[in-house]
């Protein structure tokens, strides 16, 4: 609990530190996410290669119909496939570019990869597959593997077209639908298309000077080559490697790369929040004990919970609790309890609460790491939940290993890389392998993908005068196109519980066009306007994105309109307003 001798002082002086990192940050690079490129062509066309893919298929070009069609085979096809087929809508498929199902997991197998949600919550369908996780946090591969078990139980790899990108979704107003293409020369026509290409779905580098020039080998952490590293790393053995970026990829692969190679240099920028990560194995007794539906039900506690203001929440917490605190801050301004409390109360308690649980990160670091000024510059300095926190017990401890150098570029980052390796601050660092643990780009629909709809309205073009969509599924313009994962949705930790809300708001909609045979939704341009509006507003309510440093969460502090971004209210109203909509369709949506 909060140190009650903490003075109002001591908050005051820990935001401004704040402050001026998050400055710092913006004065390097100010540009946003322009500081960032997911051209992979010419020089940096390698780091696009799919490292898994040993032989692509040949086949003809496809010229066919279907009745929906996915862009993207990860979760949220997966999800939305078996709603769909549960409903009687067979006629599905799926366009996935990678050479299988899974999405994310499917491109990152780097070393020591997991979720960072319990797997009892993130892994769906568990009630169906009637699956229990082994663990209480998945490891990548037991995810892939769940992914490919749903894929065979509802035979959907029957349904789906790997290797294939699709490259514009084109919407044929006399034929009332969509025409797609793709790199494989494909012509496809789809009643219902569904974007489903991921949150996190292209990678990304940033633009460094001198990349291509780097004559050692190097490559981007979702397209591990463990044809170079050796599939338990052994290859290392003998190898200086460098790791630029500490975020989640980056926190998971520094513990085993520090086990393996000769020496690790990891070039750091902005610190993560590393937490304790309380790993366990699936305990049997409780696994027996488990009736059927009970993942639903666990499921339907988490939106009720998601809907307690903070003040009740924490009434029964011991203290604040890692990635629940950003649904409570939620919560708490949401919620009308407690109304007694002036609105600047709540916001600075919540900082207080905000500030106490970072403190407690930086005891952390100071109990782990042996070397002060190590620990000093693994200390992350802004409130939680401004970049995505990390959790693992290996992390931190690898920088007590004798092989293990921590490069802090103080904010600034690596802004040369010379043929030898990264160059900081006058010295270059000589290696043999170079990582790049740089991310993704954040909430791209139109990845690789050109959407136009009625009138020729290109989607990009929509947007350029600001995002707008119903619920962040629907468009106005765009008929039968919905977006899963997109602008303008709810935001969640747990990102297969947004997905499964989606999915099955989606499966409702296509249902309910078929069952009443008109062949078109779209949202009603009030609707839309409306969703606009709330969307707003919930955005409006704090300077938090705004005071936090950059990261994707904000999209790496660029100055954008406050509907570009995420519905921030509760994830349980969230869900309660794709209900109201599908109880009264006429009332948000046109039909013809």
């Amino acid at each position: 609990m909060r140190d009650k001798e903490k003075s109002e002082a001591f908050y005051d002086d820990v935001k401004k530190k704040f402050q001026e990192e998050r400055d710092l940050r913006l004065a390097y690079r100010p540009e946003g996410t322009a500081q960032y490129t997911s051209d992979f062509t010419g020089d940096l066309a390698g780091y696009a290669v799919d490292p898994f893919l040993k032989q692509q298929d040949v086949r003809a070009p496809l010229n066919d119909y279907s009745e929906v069609l996915f862009i993207g085979g990860g979760f949220a096809a997966l999800l939305t496939s078996v709603r769909l087929l549960q409903k009687g809508v067979s006629d599905i498929r799926i366009v996935e570019r990678g050479a299988d199902v899974g999405g994310a997991w499917y491109w990152n197998r780097y070393p020591g990869i997991a979720c960072d949600v319990l797997s009892y919550d993130y892994l769906p369908l568990l009630d169906e597959i009637e699956y229990i996780p082994a663990r209480n946090y998945s490891s990548g591969k037991e995810i892939l593997n769940h992914c490919q078990t749903i894929a065979r139980k509802y035979g959907l790899y029957d349904k789906a077209v790997f290797n294939t990108t699709v490259t514009e979704t084109v919407w044929n107003e006399e034929e009332q639908l969509w025409h797609l293409g793709t790199d494989r020369g494909d012509s496809m026509r789809a009643r219902f298309v569904i974007c489903a290409n991921g949150t996190l779905s292209q990678p990304k580098l940033s633009r460094i000077a001198g990349m291509g020039t780097f004559q050692g080998h190097s490559f981007h952490s979702s397209r591990w080559d463990y044809e170079y590293t050796g599939q338990e790393l052994e290859n290392l053995k003998d190898k200086v490697v460098g790791v630029i970026g500490t975020g989640a990829s980056a926190v998971q692969i520094v513990p085993a790369v520090a086990r393996a190679a000769k020496e690790l240099y990891v070039f750091q920028r902005t610190p993560s929040s590393i937490d304790i990560r309380a790993e366990q194995d699936t305990d049997p007794e409780w696994a027996d004990s488990l009736q059927a539906g009970w993942q639903a039900e666990r499921r339907q506690q988490a939106i009720e919970l998601s809907n307690m203001s903070l003040f009740q929440r924490m009434s029964t917490a011991q203290d604040v609790n890692s990635v629940d605190y950003f649904d409570k801050a939620k919560a708490a301004m949401e919620n009308d309890a407690h109304a007694d409390i002036p609105r600047e109360e709540k916001i600075r308690e919540l900082e207080k609460a905000n500030i106490d649980y970072m403190m407690g990160i930086h005891r952390h670091i100071d109990e782990i790491v042996e070397d002060r000024k190590t620990a000093d510059a693994l200390k992350p300095w802004y409130m939680f939940m401004c970049k995505r926190p990390c959790f693992s017990n290996d992390y931190l401890p690898s920088f007590n290993r004798p092989n293990v150098h921590l490069v802090d570029t103080h904010g600034k980052g690596i802004t040369r890389i010379a043929p030898e390796g990264p160059e900081f601050d006058g010295k270059i660092h000589h290696l043999d392998l170079l990582i790049y643990a740089t991310g993704f780009e954040i909430q791209k629909t139109g990845t690789y993908n050109r959407i136009v709809g009625e009138a020729g309205l290109d989607l990009n073009q929509k947007y350029a005068s600001g995002v707008r969509t119903l619920f962040g599924v629907h468009t106005h313009g765009f008929p039968n196109l919905f977006i899963m994962g997109g602008l303008q949705a709810s935001y969640q930790f747990n990102l297969t519980d947004m997905l499964q809300t989606q999915g099955d708001h989606i499966s409702e909609c296509i249902s309910h066009v078929k069952q009443n045979g008109y062949s078109t939704i779209t949202p009603r341009p009030e609707s839309e306007e409306n969703w606009v509006q709330q969307v707003i507003k919930h955005r409006g309510k704090t300077s938090y994105n705004e005071e936090c440093t950059p990261g994707y969460y904000n999209f790496e502090g660029a100055s954008m309109r406050r509907q570009d971004g995420n519905y921030n209210g509760t994830f349980s109203r969230y869900f309660q307003y794709l209900k109201e909509a599908e109880a009264d369709m006429g009332g948000s949506f046109s039909f013809t």
